[in-house]
């Protein structure tokens, strides 16, 4: 075979598996949509009680790490400001609409060490465990940048509230 046409089946190839790439997306997309996030500001009264500047890294089905959800707003890696206040926590990525997970939300904050892609050292992420809707929980896993996974959680953890109904 002629270098040319090495090149010709390399470049069809490599196109075919962008389609591929493109397609799976667009089912995950599909098939997600039917979550929202909930977009908006935390009630009024809430009072800050520690900010957090930091990476989003994912949001997955609850405790599959490895199964992203493509949810408009969370769909990509990003960059974030976690704000913690006395009803709930409040994620504000760039380009997005303010996401205000409030108490009721709040199912767990934990430490992971995996999501989809993404391996840090032990207990380097955060997991918050919410309910994107009535049946179903979900995991959102941060990177805090100027603090440890483990005081993120810290100062989340205290927000759950323990009315007996578990994920």
């Amino acid at each position: 075979m002629s270098r040319e046409g090495a090149l010709l089946v390399m470049a069809g190839v490599a196109v075919v598996l962008l389609a591929l790439l493109a397609w799976a997306w667009v089912r995950r997309t599909r098939r997600d949509a039917r979550y929202t996030v909930p977009v908006g500001e935390l009630p009024e009264n809430a009072v800050e009680t520690a900010m957090f500047p930091g990476l989003y890294v994912a949001t997955t089905r609850h405790d599959e790490p490895l199964e992203r959800l493509a949810i408009k707003g969370l769909g990509f890696r990003s960059r974030v400001d976690i704000t913690v206040t006395t009803l709930g926590v409040a994620l504000d990525l760039p380009g997005q609409p303010r996401i205000a997970l409030t108490r009721d939300r709040l199912v767990d904050a934990a430490q992971a060490t995996v999501a989809i892609d993404r391996v840090v050292e032990r207990d380097g992420l955060t997991r918050i465990s919410w309910r994107i809707d009535d049946n179903t929980v979900v995991d959102t896993y941060l990177r805090p940048q100027d603090a440890s996974a483990k005081a993120l959680a810290d100062a989340i953890r205290p927000l759950i509230l323990t009315t007996g109904s578990d994920a």
